[in-house]
């Protein structure tokens, strides 16, 4: 049975009043109700379901007679939760609408609505939602920071869909989270694809948000002998969103992890609510999870993690260090900063219990990072966790004969210039100004390009050198040049293993050695490039009589 639509009058919201033109929609009652029927299960799926009263009328409405009351019932509960109103006309164009949900948010948090769509067209592409506030932090420009407060995630798995069913009416769901608390003002427009916004500005509504503000989680991080520490904290809530939304992350939180670091004192804001907290600290520690509640007063108490581990090399003096990370490029922003800066990486590497970390200055927003070399441990070093700048000859000089790490440097800039495009074209220039100064030098992600077709260890098969990894190095490895005090040195002091296929590093290596060269083998991650996950997922493990020091390790 179908219903002629009959107009609506006006909604009253926060003491103010709001006029809403839309109908009832004309639409068959059983598609209806079943589609009713899971969005609201969505909803509970969502830990954001509607009113009990609501949802037992909605039950009642969808599971019953149907007819004109039914499908005037079941729109009748749905629409006040809806924050948009959607109309797809004929041509398949769309015009959004202020729907009567209160636009009440929470700060860093998640808000669920609905969004009704009247499809006049039967069009069953997507649906999608866009909002300039919507944009990510990361490649923002600094002056929009403050403007990109919004993030949507639009619920489609089951027992939704990503798209729409072609039904005269249905009711999609969105989630809306808030970076700040206050008053926000977000301006968001629909489409079902290019070319389908309706004209004079009606494919997009101006929504004034409150966003009410979030609990600050306080944390105690103590390390297996009650010391105070830092930790990886990976925080989801029981729809499994991550915490704080990696969107909407700036240094020292990185927007492509979905863990934050944080000290013993520091803390975390969160909505009210439950987490599922999983703790750790590299891999000699043993992963902890956890389910925490957050409530209004959760600062009151702050919230003890005590680590454990399963090792401590340290202990018996071999110290961990990953002599391949980035502050700029690959995975990092260039705005609203040309990279990161040397605290933030410190954070990683203090979260990540790395004892050594060698920031790579490289091509990437080069003019910006050089001013972090000294040539000496950065400053926001503590010990036992080292920082220290240097550089990768990559995106400049000589990198397409083969990347290299250059390590303890005095100058971080070859002869004839300030920047990085008049270094040398061949790795052994290179290798000889490092030496001279005292450097420790080897390739970097040494199997690109150094592909077989084999696990066999050593083989015979010739590679085809034309990647960006120890191509030069069979060349190089071969001579002696001069050390700082004058005299001869190995070209090579190192190849860099474990961020490419093994068989492809250690094959090189085995002839290396069979050779009667002894260059050594050095772990590194190349991050956030070839590993971005976290720093140190590839380390070495060097052994140090007494204290650890740098020059030394």
């Amino acid at each position: 049975m179908r219903l002629t639509p009959f107009p609506i009058g006006l909604f009253l919201i926060n003491l103010g009043i709001m006029s809403c033109s839309y109908a009832w929609a004309d639409v068959d009652f059983q598609p209806l109700s079943s589609h009713a029927l899971r969005v609201n299960d969505a909803l509970k799926l969502l830990g954001e379901p509607l009113a009990p009263a609501d949802e037992q009328a909605l039950l009642q409405s969808a599971n019953g007679k149907g007819g004109p009351a039914g499908v005037a019932e079941i729109q009748r509960i749905l629409d006040k939760y809806c924050l948009l109103l959607v109309t797809i006309n004929p041509e398949s164009r769309v015009k959004l609408e202020r729907g009567p949900a209160q636009a009440e948010l929470v700060e860093q948090g998640w808000r669920t609505f609905l969004i009704r769509v009247t499809n006049q067209a039967g069009v069953t592409a997507r649906f999608n939602l866009r909002s300039p506030n919507a944009l990510p932090l990361a490649n923002s420009p600094e002056q929009q920071v403050v403007q990109r407060w919004l993030d949507i995630l639009p619920y489609t798995a089951q027992p939704m869909s990503p798209f729409l069913s072609g039904l005269e009416v249905e009711y999609r769901i969105v989630s809306l989270f808030s970076r700040d608390r206050g008053q926000r003002e977000a301006k968001i427009d629909g489409n079902v694809g290019q070319g389908t916004q309706d004209l004079g500005f009606r494919n997009d509504a101006d929504i004034l948000f409150t966003a009410k503000p979030c609990s600050e989680l306080k944390l105690e991080v103590r390390d297996e002998n009650g010391k105070p520490t830092e930790a990886a904290f990976e925080i989801r809530d029981s729809a499994g969103r991550v915490y704080p939304p990696q969107a909407k992350r700036l240094a020292p939180d990185l927007a492509f992890h979905p863990q934050v670091y944080r000290a013993d004192g520091e803390s975390v804001k969160l909505p009210v609510g439950d987490y599922k907290f999983k703790v750790s600290r590299g891999p000699e520690s043993l992963v902890q999870t956890r389910t925490v509640r957050v409530t209004d007063d959760a600062s009151a108490k702050p919230e003890r993690f005590d680590l454990k581990r399963w090792i401590d090399p340290s202990l018996t003096g071999w110290f961990s260090g990953d002599h391949h990370i980035h502050a700029a490029g690959c995975a990092h922003y260039s705005n609203p900063t040309e990279g990161v800066l040397a605290s933030d990486m410190m954070t990683n590497v203090l979260g990540e219990d790395l004892k050594v970390g060698c920031n790579l200055t490289w091509g990437p927003c080069f003019d910006f990072q050089k001013q972090f070399f000294t040539g000496a441990i950065d400053k926001v070093s503590h010990y036992p966790y080292l920082l220290r700048y240097d550089i990768e000859v990559s995106g400049f000089g000589s990198h397409q004969s083969g990347h290299l790490v250059l390590l303890r440097l005095k100058q971080e800039i070859y002869p004839g210039g300030d920047s990085d495009k008049h270094w040398p074209t061949l790795c052994l220039n290179t290798l000889k100004w490092a030496k001279a100064q005292g450097g420790v030098v080897g390739p970097a992600h040494s199997g690109w390009g150094l592909d077989s077709k084999t696990k066999d260890l050593p083989n015979y098969v010739v590679p085809p050198y034309d990647g960006i990894g120890a191509d030069e190095y069979v060349v190089d490895v071969t001579h002696m040049i001069p050390g700082p005090d004058g005299k001869p040195t190995p070209a090579d002091d190192f190849m860099s293993t474990v961020d490419t296929p093994y068989v492809w590093e250690l094959n090189m290596w085995y002839h290396t050695l069979n050779c009667g060269y002894r260059t050594r083998i050095s772990g590194e991650t190349d991050f956030p490039c070839i590993y971005g996950e976290r720093v140190g997922m590839g380390r070495s493990y060097v052994k140090q009589d007494g204290k650890l020091d740098f020059d030394e390790w």
